[in-house]
């Protein structure tokens, strides 16, 4: 087991990556307890996959346990099932003492922390990540929230987990579809500021279903260097924007193809860095090999690039950058995208020409 701090003073917490780590959850989890009961938060398809092991585990260190079990899907992240989660939690009878439970990808971690973060004026929760996404990205960091028809996860709040348990053995149990998106969550780390990271991937990533080595110093060095970020800029005063690399372009993609299965959130990650930098390069911000090089990788591993690898028809290019202004990094009415200055090189780049931006949407069609 490899084990990351997140050093936020008297909220610090361990990120635990390894191995059986469902199998182990109740004695990991026994000591943050005041008292043996947990609420477990998760969704349909990881209940039947995860549930029952937990479960047992849980009881197994004398923990009492219920569970709610919501639809799964990006769809989720709204107010009709945060307000179903935290009535649930209340008819529980969760105090502010006790340990939620966030069994599942992304979607279930930011719904469930967003719940535990309001309920009672804020519960402990802990976070345990089923998806390659949900492991090296959304898991760490303590950004909880919902989506809105107005766009993606701009209602929440900052509201650290107590320990995050990592178990890389769930993530055998994925589609090949969703772990591949969740790479592209791992690749950001080495485009936004590890360059001999993003050479490692090259060489590795393929492997990374098959070697069990190979998958665990993925993980713990994506959860390496956000945990770092973050605890550098806890609330993205500055550095921990750059975490946002790619984002930008893919959350208004998602908001376009309506958070379906069209597009999933790793692929429009991926689809982001690419477009973010091709952008650099017409900037002049980066060599023209940059953008090669990133879109040569993602085709290595099978994950689209362009706008054209989007299934279905595509808002037009101004609908696209409108969708973009309801970004959280608008600053001012300023549109703040991360680009970078070659791999490994990202940075903050502020009201960029709209221009620019629309060339390179329509150089990805």
């Amino acid at each position: 087991m490899r084990i990351v701090p997140v050093e936020l003073g008297s909220r610090s917490y361990e990120v635990r990556i390894g191995p059986g780590l469902i199998g182990r959850a109740g004695a990991e989890i026994a000591p943050l307890l005041h008292r043996p009961r947990v609420a477990v938060l998760t969704d349909d398809s990881v209940a039947a996959l995860h549930l029952p092991r937990l479960g047992s585990a849980l009881e197994a260190a004398g923990i009492r346990w219920s569970a709610l079990a919501l639809p799964a899907g990006e769809g989720t992240k709204s107010w009709d099932h945060l307000g179903r989660a935290v009535d649930w939690l209340l008819a529980e009878r969760i105090e502010r003492r006790d340990i939620v439970i966030a069994l599942g990808g992304g979607v279930i971690g930011d719904l469930a922390g967003f719940a535990a973060a309001i309920l009672r004026r804020g519960v402990r929760f802990v976070q345990m990540p089923t998806t390659l996404l949900a492991q090296v990205d959304s898991s760490v960091g303590g950004k909880t929230g919902i989506n809105s028809p107005h766009g993606k996860n701009l209602i929440g709040a900052f509201h650290q987990p107590s320990l995050v348990l990592a178990d890389t053995d769930a993530l055998a149990t994925l589609p090949d579809r969703d772990f591949r998106a969740g790479y592209g969550e791992v690749m950001k780390y080495g485009l936004l500021g590890d360059a001999d990271f993003f050479a490692w991937l090259e060489g590795n990533a393929p492997r990374l279903r098959t070697d069990a080595d190979v998958l665990l110093h993925a993980v713990a060095h994506s959860v390496a260097m956000k945990a770092g970020i973050v605890a550098r800029d806890e609330t993205e005063q500055g550095e921990r924007a750059l975490l946002n690399l790619g984002h930008t372009f893919g959350h208004a993609l998602e908001s376009a193809t309506g958070y379906s299965d069209r597009l999933l959130h790793g692929e429009g990650v991926a689809i982001g860095c690419a477009l973010a930098f091709d952008l650099s390069a017409r900037m002049g911000l980066c060599a023209q090999e940059d953008p090669s090089r990133v879109g040569a990788h993602l085709a290595a591993m099978g994950m689209p690039a362009r706008l054209s690898d989007i299934p279905g028809g595509l808002p037009d290019d101004a609908a696209l950058i409108a969708l973009m202004g309801q970004d959280k990094k608008v600053v001012d009415g300023r549109l703040r995208l991360i680009l970078a200055r070659g791999i490994g090189k990202a940075f903050v780049a502020d009201d960029v020409d709209p221009a620019a931006i629309r060339a390179t949407l329509v150089g990805a069609r």
